[in-house]
């Protein structure tokens, strides 16, 4: 199992997000990112792809217009991943991810 750590702007860009939004993220994370960072290889609906502006920050869709940003941490467990969240919001997070 991954493991998670967030930024404060994450938290700060969560918060401005509609219950609605939250939920359809976490639905997202829980049923295919976290599958998928296990298997190593991730499905195309996620969109995954690095952010040219910003090297080893990757963004994720997680809606028509909703993107997540992060980047891998140091691992704190032993052969699993530690996903950081960076930012969360429309499109427009990816101005500065």
């Amino acid at each position: 199992m991954p493991t998670f750590e967030v930024r404060p702007r994450f938290t700060a860009d969560l918060h401005q997000l509609a219950p609605e939004q939250r939920r359809r993220f976490r639905r997202v994370v829980i049923d295919s990112f976290v599958p998928d960072l296990r298997a190593g290889m991730f499905r195309p609906g996620l969109r995954i792809k690095g952010v040219r502006v910003t090297p080893g920050v990757y963004e994720l869709t997680w809606a028509p217009d909703g993107r997540a940003t992060r980047e891998y941490g140091t691992e704190c467990c032993h052969g699993a991943r530690h996903v950081v969240w960076r930012r969360i919001g429309t499109h427009t997070v990816l101005n500065a991810p």
